[in-house]
Parts: C-alpha cells; sequence; structure tokens
C-alpha cells in the first residue's frame, strides 16, 4: 500500500486539489501517514510471546538443549519478535485495540489541522483530509466557515463515504471520492475569486 502513493500518485492528488479549489472557497489539504501512533509497546509484545512460546519449546522439547543457552535463545527470540512485528503493520493492528488505533488517528489528525496552518485561514475556510494507514482510519477536520456552509445530510454523507476508504485506502479511490466531495464544496461554498490559496495544494506524505 505504502508503494502506491509515490511521486506520480503525489501529483496526481495534487492536481484533484488544484481542480477542486478551483470551484470552491475551501482549502484542501490532504495529508498520507504510515501511522499516527507510537507502536512500541505493541513490537514489545509481541516479542515477549515469541519468546514464552521459545521458552515453552525449550522446557518441554523432547531434544536435549542445554540449559546455559536457554536465556540467549530467550533473548534472541524476544528481539525477532521485536523487529518482525515493527515491520510488519498487521502484527501492530493484530497486537492493539481498534480504540488505541482510532485514538492515535485523531491525536495524530488534530495536530496536524494546526500544524499545517489550516487552522489560519483568513477565511476559517480550512479542510484536512487526513489517512492514517497502519490504523486503517480517515480523520476529516473541517473550519468553522466550511461547517457553516454545508447542508449535515449532503456534508455528511460525503464525509461516510471518504473514512469508508480506511480499510483500503489507494490513489484513485481517493482522488475519485475527494472529486465528490469537492462537488458538495462547490455547491454550497462556491468560489468568489475573491479567496487567496493559503495552503499547499500538494498532500503531504509522510510513509516512514
Amino acid at each position: 500500500m505504502r508503494a502506491k502513493f509515490d511521486n506520480e500518485a503525489s501529483e496526481a492528488i495534487a492536481n484533484a486539489v488544484r481542480e477542486i479549489e478551483k470551484q470552491t472557497d475551501a482549502e484542501l489539504v490532504i495529508v498520507i501517514r504510515g501511522r499516527s501512533g507510537p507502536y512500541r509497546h505493541a513490537d514489545y509484545l509481541c516479542g515477549v510471546l515469541l519468546a514464552f512460546i521459545g521458552l515453552l519449546f525449550f522446557l518441554f522439547s523432547p531434544f536435549m538443549i542445554h540449559e546455559w543457552l536457554v536465556p540467549f535463545e530467550v533473548i534472541l527470540l524476544f528481539t525477532l519478535g521485536t523487529f518482525v512485528c515493527s515491520r510488519l503493520p498487521f502484527l501492530r493492528r493484530l497486537l492493539t485495540s481498534k480504540q488505541f488505533r482510532a485514538k492515535a488517528a485523531r491525536q495524530g489528525a488534530a495536530a496536524m489541522f494546526y500544524e499545517a496552518g489550516i487552522a489560519n485561514t483568513q477565511a476559517e475556510n480550512g479542510l484536512l483530509i487526513y489517512a492514517s494507514l497502519l490504523e486503517q482510519q480517515i480523520e476529516i477536520i473541517a473550519d468553522r466557515g466550511i461547517l457553516k456552509a454545508m447542508p449535515p445530510l449532503e456534508w455528511n454523507t460525503a464525509i461516510h463515504e471518504l473514512q469508508n476508504l480506511a480499510m483500503k485506502c489507494e490513489p484513485d479511490t481517493l482522488i475519485e471520492s475527494l472529486k465528490n466531495l469537492g462537488k458538495v464544496l462547490a455547491a454550497h461554498m462556491p468560489a468568489t475569486g475573491e479567496n487567496p490559496n493559503e495552503l499547499v495544494d500538494g498532500p503531504r506524505i509522510e510513509l516512514k
């Protein structure tokens, strides 16, 4: 999934944002992150589980194992489990709760809303689309100017469509949903020609 958000995908998303902003006064910012939270505890848990399984094997194995080797083998298995988990997002998801992942994505989006300057637009018309790949979650944060202009039903429908992409977020489907969201924005917050482009159009992609 990470490889799909390459330079070509980044340019395609930037072009889509530019086209949307020609039709609306809303300022869109797209952020795609590999993960939003620290998952070292999941890595350690994986290491502990693998080390425990190895220890059970050493204790009950019918094979002859020198006792002095057991501590070293347990440490090796713990290190191996920690390393493997740190490289496999599905293992980190498996070893963390849904609530933890959701909270991490929400906090990451809230921090980005201010860090990227989205909260500082003159007309309060900033809109953040924040996709967190490991958490498989998309967060949308709109400033007050947008929320005032949008009819709840149409807005919530467009947001729901975007959030449904979270399990399989790919560039093409993301762009298509952004265009649908753009139609809603254009209908209720059309471009007046008086709003300067205050935010970068290109997506912010952080996959590490």
